[in-house]
């Protein structure tokens, strides 16, 4: 049976805006405040998912979040009328307000953790969607793309959907941002490798000082357990400290994985040395290609600054790998020269593709953040919502529609205009009826 990895990518929300929400984030705090482009990241996204689409890979999408999010405001104690609640809420607390104006949804790597039926006790696709305990803005966002998820993935056959973690520090989970997979074929078994960065209980294990650790074992370890891995099919590898005090926020700021690669920069993990050696041990299949990017090569903050390892890697329909990397990886002239190196070299990776999704980057994301990862096969495809799918003809509507709805332009002073709301429910209660998703958002129950 045909197995293969799907991309299923976040659509930009018509409130995309820089707010500098992400403490941690050093692109997110740089560009906090400056206008965005709503219209023009929606496009930037749908145009590389278009691209990998025409590159033959199975390509879907998630539908964003409603922003502004007037139900937390409303339980955060703001009343009155929708315009009242914007108002009251943008003057008497604008940190507030501004968090529950966040796009950051589009970031689907960390939507969720999936695991394929590959890998798991029932033989199912599971699906647990990130808490996203460490920061308020993203906090808001599980109990809908929960939603979202299951109207996507809707057939209880093939598909397995659990409610995210407990809204607790001590079980903070990121989602695939902090998961990487490797495998033979994509159908078959495969070693789940969970990156976390701290230890939630055990206070005396390494930690960083400066920037918070996101992902705890203790929340990748529940996953494990919900979704039914095996243990001998499992490592948790600890990020190194240092690095997320640089500004390594997320594992797949500094490694990504596909099949039998594991590309990623030598400082990336603690016990570096310790941790390949259990992947090594218990991948089960051909050769892994360890493909690591020496400080020499490419600096730690190169590779924060060009999203160097926040790129996608694809297995092409002739066994080849390419890299899909943001047009800031071209810019960067270590990185440049590392990856035209690279697909000289003797591994899998054989092409690298830039792509500008400038408009994600500057709040943070890179084109591996725009994406969640769903390997299946035929059978599994073929339950998919396949409205969801991105094909011609739905790419072309979905231009249509944020050529219709998106503004040019968005200040963070926009954010608390009547209209604004109005514009963006209209658009989302429009994107549920192309999706085919019903009725997922708040204001569509009323």
């Amino acid at each position: 049976m045909k197995q293969f990895e799907a991309n299923f990518d976040g659509l930009v929300g018509p409130t995309h805006n820089y707010a500098g929400l992400s403490y941690g984030n050093v692109a997110s705090l740089s560009n906090a405040s400056a206008s965005s482009s709503p219209k023009q990241a929606a496009k930037q996204g749908l145009k590389k998912m278009k691209a990998l689409a025409d590159l033959g890979m199975v390509q879907g999408v998630l539908a964003p979040q409603e922003r502004p999010d007037i139900v937390s405001l409303r339980r955060l104690g703001f009343s009155g009328t929708d315009a009242n609640v914007l108002a009251t809420a943008a003057q008497q607390a604008p940190a507030i307000f501004q968090a529950c104006c966040s796009a950051s949804s589009m970031w689907t790597a960390n939507a969720a953790t999936v695991s394929p039926s590959g890998d798991t006790k029932d033989g199912k696709i599971h699906f647990t969607p990130a808490n996203l305990t460490n920061k308020f803005h993203r906090s808001l966002e599980p109990q809908v793309t929960g939603k979202i998820l299951r109207a996507t993935f809707a057939n209880d056959t093939y598909f397995s959907h659990h409610t995210h973690l407990p809204d607790n520090e001590h079980f903070g989970d990121e989602g695939a941002a902090n998961h990487t997979r490797l495998c033979n074929q994509y159908g078959e078994a495969g070693l789940e490798m969970f990156v976390y960065g701290r230890h939630a209980f055990d206070t005396s294990k390494p930690a960083p000082k400066k920037f918070p650790a996101r992902q705890t074992l203790e929340a990748s370890q529940a996953v494990a357990r919900l979704h039914g891995l095996n243990d001998a099919n499992v490592v948790y590898v600890q990020q190194n400290p240092d690095l997320i005090d640089q500004g390594v926020f997320h594992n797949d700021v500094i490694a990504v994985g596909n099949q039998n690669v594991l590309f990623y920069h030598e400082q990336a993990f603690y016990q570096s040395s310790q941790a390949l050696v259990e992947i090594e041990q218990k991948f089960a299949g051909d050769k892994i290609h360890f493909i690591c990017v020496k400080t020499a090569e490419v600096s730690v903050q190169d590779a924060i600054s060009s999203y160097l390892f926040n790129t996608q890697i694809i297995t092409l329909a002739n066994g080849e790998m390419a890299i899909i990397a943001p047009t800031n990886c071209q810019e960067n002239p270590a990185v440049s020269a590392y990856l035209a190196k690279l697909v000289q070299q003797n591994t899998p990776i054989k092409h690298v593709h830039y792509f500008d999704v400038k408009e994600s980057m500057r709040n943070g994301g890179g084109p591996a953040c725009l994406r969640l990862r769903v390997a299946m096969n035929a059978q599994e495809y073929a339950a998919v919502n396949q409205s969801t799918l991105l094909n011609d003809s739905q790419f072309e509507r979905l231009n249509s529609w944020v050529d219709k709805h998106y503004r040019d332009i968005l200040n963070v002073s926009d954010l608390h205009d009547p209209q604004l709301l109005i514009e963006s429910r209209t658009a989302l209660d429009e994107l549920t009826q192309l999706l085919q998703l019903g009725s997922v958002y708040p204001f569509q129950q009323v």
